[in-house]
């Protein structure tokens, strides 16, 4: 699919990526170094992103490392304000760091309802609130990635639903507040996605996994090269004019009833329920 795009269409340009050592976030910022960007890639884990960073690099392009949680401030700060003087000002902020696990609200603590509030809308929330001074002005792009689950109720995913909405509201209002500096503010919703945590936790099985296929209208699970290309093109000039959306790449997923996913998995465990 890169080859759809012009080749380096982001020369120059400095990525800051959470979630960057795995899933979307990962394939997000491989697309982006195949392209031209130098990116810093933020992570849990100091493993995950070191082998990340080796395999951009043994494509030719260039990355740095910073392992943290994205619900410490602090070490955002510092994370950013290296990328900011190793790199220079920074172009593209991706914030795709997540959480999630399977569980209706009554087998939830309030402790694990926070975890993910904490990591995905205050993760989200950090993140662009510690790049805003380092942000090339104007012309920079921040990106969240939200889900379907900020619209549409889903069995099993209250804490995700409630993360998420804030999330889309978050980028909605910093494209008012920061639309004149020239910085856009836009969400990305992947639908069901192959080869991704949150697939393998919430489809685990060949049954739920076609269940779920079944209630999206294409009729197959999303790629993350294909969230990665809606990405590339949010982030390029190609999209200057385009702040405060939400772009589906989902397969018509969001256009259907809700909860499928987690309802076919609540389905499969509770028989005759």
């Amino acid at each position: 699919m890169a080859g759809v795009f012009r080749d380096r269409l982001l020369e120059g340009k400095v990525g800051f990526i959470t979630g960057g050592g795995s899933g979307i976030g990962l394939r997000i910022a491989e697309r982006f170094a195949e392209h031209g960007a130098r990116v810093m890639l933020v992570g849990r884990r100091a493993d995950e992103l070191q082998k990340a960073k080796d395999t951009i690099e043994a494509r030719g392009g260039l990355a740095l490392t910073y392992a943290l949680d994205v619900r410490d401030y602090s070490a955002l700060e510092a994370a950013i304000a290296r990328t900011r003087s190793q790199l220079g000002a920074i172009d593209v902020v991706i914030a795709a760091a997540a959480g999630t696990f399977p569980a209706p609200v009554l087998g939830m603590s309030a402790n694990g309802f926070k975890a993910v509030v904490d990591i995905d809308l205050l993760g989200t929330f950090n993140t662009v609130r510690a790049a805003y001074q380092h942000l090339r002005r104007p012309g920079a792009s921040v990106l969240a990635i939200s889900a379907a689950h900020a619209k549409v109720p889903i069995p099993f995913q209250a804490h995700v639903c409630a993360a998420k909405a804030g999330v889309e509201l978050l980028m909605k209002t910093l494209a008012l507040e920061w639309g004149p500096d020239g910085l856009r503010c836009n969400c990305i919703t992947p639908g069901p996605t192959a080869d991704t945590e949150g697939m393998h936790r919430l489809a685990p099985t060949k049954e739920i996994e076609e269940s779920v296929k079944s209630a999206v209208p294409l009729r197959r699970f999303g790629t993350k090269d294909e969230i990665a290309d809606l990405a590339l093109f949010l982030c390029s000039d190609a999209a200057a004019y385009m702040t405060g959306g939400t772009f589906p790449c989902d397969g018509g997923y969001s256009l259907m009833q809700s909860g499928h996913i987690a309802g076919a998995a609540w389905n499969a465990s509770n028989p005759g329920r």
